[in-house]
């Protein structure tokens, strides 16, 4: 989990400056650079898949960008930015199989809100958007929400038989005397 919070982090840095070209064009604040760092903490909770793992690694992201000093626009209520989509994701990974839904879908769809809602967050403490401009800003978050989903779905797919394979081995080996 620790991991992912890092990733999430360092993937923000990295797509940030490809990400602001596309929104200083359309003249919005931005919503594709947190969906990249939210893919990491939708990865992580899907894996662990316990309640609470989305807001714990959303604080945790959030004492990282204050260390590292990227906070954005949000400043001292950036903890705000990263707990609220955290909730979103701990919400998302309740959704019950019995939906019919695969994972991959609930997945994507969980990436899409969580960046839906980093975005309505940013815009209630910082922007104030109304109107099309509003709608612009969380139909590019959520579009990229989707996005990242997909990589967040190819990357639980990958990484479950790594961690099923762990926790294996522990039970095997029992609890050490």
């Amino acid at each position: 989990m620790a991991v992912c919070c890092d990733l999430g982090i360092i993937a923000k840095k990295l797509i940030a400056p490809a990400a602001n070209l596309i929104t200083d064009n359309l003249h919005i604040p931005g919503g594709i650079g947190t969906s990249f760092s939210l893919l990491f903490l939708v990865t992580a909770a899907f894996i662990v898949k316990r309640f609470g793992a989305g807001m714990l690694m959303g604080l945790v992201q959030s004492g990282i960008a204050f260390l590292l000093g990227s906070v954005g626009s949000m400043g001292a209520l950036a903890p705000l930015g990263y707990l609220i989509p955290g909730l979103v994701i701990d919400l998302c990974v309740l959704l019950p199989e019995r939906t019919g839904m695969s994972e991959d879908v609930r997945i994507v769809i969980c990436c899409a809100l969580a960046s839906v809602a980093s975005s309505l967050t940013a815009n209630v403490v910082v922007f104030g958007l109304v109107g099309p401009v509003l709608a612009l800003y969380c139909c590019t978050a959520c579009i990229s929400g989707i996005i990242c989903g997909f990589i967040a779905a190819f990357l639980c797919k990958r990484l479950r038989p790594v961690f099923a394979n762990d926790r294996q081995n522990v039970k095997k080996e029992g609890p050490e005397t």
